[in-house]
């Protein structure tokens, strides 16, 4: 995925959480108005090979979607060696309307899970803005026999929230992983997938929005 993508809403360089919150549901603030251009500056990963990602903003601004079409880990059976792990590393450059800032207040993850019994697989995620440390990385791990979509979400206290630096534009980085273990049955093939062949199935991301100091 390369060039710049021009989106409706607002979308302000994003940021994430450290550690999942036992909280409710997230709160928003008053998102701006203003449209706003986001610049996928790289996209690297063996999950997300050139032109199999794409990004969106929700028109009320309160979200922004990454959908995949090539995301698949996968292990036992005939399966490349090499195939159990795949991740990817979007790096955005946001551009923020004038006056605000923001942080990332839940991650919504969903897929398709096929794991033999005995078998196992996770998804991991972090997140970190140019020049700060990642954060620690929020698991989500599954046991097999399963054969269903997936889903996972990581919410963060309103209290807990960080926020992009007011008047600074720093890229943003977002880290994903699936990992799948054959496990007790190596002869036969366990997968997971963040995948959106169809367009159901993608990574949301819901926007916590703040006025900056004047």
């Amino acid at each position: 995925m390369a060039g710049g993508l021009l989106v409706s809403g607002a979308l302000a360089a994003l940021l994430t959480t450290a550690l999942p919150a036992q909280s409710s549901s997230p709160v928003f603030d008053d998102p701006p108005p203003d449209k706003i251009v986001i610049d996928v500056a790289t996209v690297n990963g063996s999950g997300c090979p050139a032109g199999t990602a794409a990004i969106a903003v929700s028109p009320d601004n309160t979200a922004f979607t990454v959908t995949y079409s090539h995301y698949l880990a996968q292990a036992g059976g005939n399966s490349d060696p090499t195939a159990f792990r795949k991740n990817c590393q979007l790096n955005l450059i946001v551009h923020v309307p004038q006056g605000f800032t923001y942080a990332i207040a839940s991650a919504d993850y969903r897929g398709f899970l096929s794991l033999q019994p005995g078998a196992s697989a996770t998804q991991k995620a972090s997140y970190y803005f140019q020049g700060s440390s990642a954060t620690v990385p929020i698991t989500h791990p599954y046991r097999g026999s399963y054969n269903d979509d997936w889903q996972a979400t990581d919410t963060t206290d309103w209290a807990q929230l960080v926020w992009a630096p007011c008047g600074v534009l720093r890229n943003f980085n977002i880290n994903t992983e699936l990992r799948v273990n054959a496990g007790s049955n190596p002869d036969k093939v366990s997968f997971m997938t963040m995948d959106s062949t169809d367009g159901d199935i993608s990574t949301t991301y819901h926007f916590a929005w703040e006025h900056c100091p004047k």
